[in-house]
């Protein structure tokens, strides 16, 4: 057996069902979040507001991954790579 084999070292991990529906449902909260203060960087100058607002909805979605379910992670990549796209066309300021 190889000294660095999880079942040897650690005793079985057992999640509940209800702190992984609690990470989704908190990661869907910090996409709504992030796309609701999305909206005003859609206006012309505004744009910069991305730059922060990517990053949290990038933070939502790795609040997902640590959830069964997909519904947070994915909603939450959806709104980066919205804000992404946003800062794509007005080339990272505007």
């Amino acid at each position: 057996m190889d000294a660095f084999d999880r079942k040897t070292i650690l005793p079985p991990r057992k999640e509940s069902a209800i702190s992984t529906i609690m990470l989704n449902a908190l990661s869907i909260l910090i996409g709504l979040f992030a796309l609701i203060l999305m909206i005003p960087a859609f206006l012309p100058l505004l744009g910069i507001f991305n730059w922060l607002l990517v990053p949290i909805a990038l933070f939502g979605a790795v609040i997902g991954i640590l959830s069964t379910r997909n519904s947070g992670r994915n909603f939450c990549l959806f709104v980066a790579a919205f804000g992404a796209l946003r800062l794509f066309l007005g080339g990272g300021i505007f």
